[in-house]
């Protein structure tokens, strides 16, 4: 599906996208997929209910299981398009994994309830997903697409994140610096857009249509390459190909048509029409020419 995809659109790199429940099907979570149009799947449990469970998880091996099926698929993609098309793997940060882990209604809770728990529990899930991202590079990636939802101010303060966010997302991050294209994505409404200057990535994405900062404002704060532009719910899913063209034109603009790539804020529904696909193709190749 991922070179199928690529193949029919031509975009400027492929991003290796499976359901964000592949980091914690190894502490023993179980999904199934019920028709969200996201592609997210439901969870039938958490691995962690109380706060002593924390201490139970063990690292995993990354070249087993949900994991190593995901370095697998970069090996079969790579070997698919090519030396040439550049490849990013999806990471979560382990503050997120952390959340998928106990569940959105106890997350914030167990991080200001038991913190030594839940620290104890973040150096096994980084030293995890540490030697999973060199896997990464090594299977034939050229960076991550790396995900957090909590650096933002909807989500909690930038001193808390600070202290359960920043240590561990360094820590992937330089695992990651093989590649040569590492993004970093910030998830929720109002990100923490000022952590792009300090984190040792190329590029920065998150929902500047839906959220502030705009996008110039956001590409002027972050010192580097921005992704988005168009709003993947109102216009990608439900607006007119004219609708995707103005905004994708209004995004370059905004830009100069310089360090950007047109995007949407998040991942857009399975269910966007391919016209609106095409049409944010065929902006990017106008702007071109």
């Amino acid at each position: 599906m991922t070179v199928a995809y690529h193949r029919r659109y031509d975009w400027d790199f492929a991003k290796v996208t499976p359901s964000s429940s592949y980091v914690v099907e190894g502490w023993g979570a179980r999904t199934r997929y019920v028709g969200i149009p996201l592609g997210e799947r439901e969870y039938l449990n958490r691995p962690v209910e109380r706060s002593e469970d924390w201490a139970k998880l063990a690292p995993l091996d990354p070249h087993a299981g949900a994991l190593g099926r995901q370095l697998e698929t970069i090996r079969l993609v790579r070997a698919a398009l090519g030396p040439d098309v550049p490849i990013v793997m999806t990471v979560f940060n382990p503050l997120i994994v952390v959340r998928f882990l106990v569940g959105d209604e106890r997350f914030l809770a167990h991080l200001r309830l038991y913190p030594r728990a839940v620290t104890a529990a973040l150096e096994t899930i980084t030293s995890t997903f540490e030697r999973f991202v060199e896997a990464v590079i090594q299977a034939g990636a050229d960076g991550i697409f790396f995900s957090t939802m909590a650096a933002a101010a909807s989500v909690m303060s930038e001193a808390e994140y600070r202290e359960w966010g920043v240590p561990y997302d360094l820590r992937l991050l330089r695992a990651a610096v093989g590649g040569w294209l590492n993004i970093l994505h910030l998830h929720s409404p109002y990100p923490m857009l000022q952590l792009a200057r300090e984190y040792p990535i190329q590029a920065v994405n998150w929902d500047d249509r839906i959220s502030e900062p705009s996008l110039g404002v956001g590409k002027q704060q972050s010192g580097m390459a921005v992704f988005g532009g168009v709003n993947q719910w109102e216009t990608l899913q439900w607006g007119k190909s004219d609708d995707v063209r103005a905004e994708g034109r209004e995004a370059i603009a905004v830009c100069e048509g310089r360090g950007m790539l047109l995007s949407g804020g998040c991942t857009y529904p399975l269910t966007v029409p391919e016209g609106n696909l095409l049409a944010a193709r065929r902006v990017v190749e106008e702007g071109d020419a």
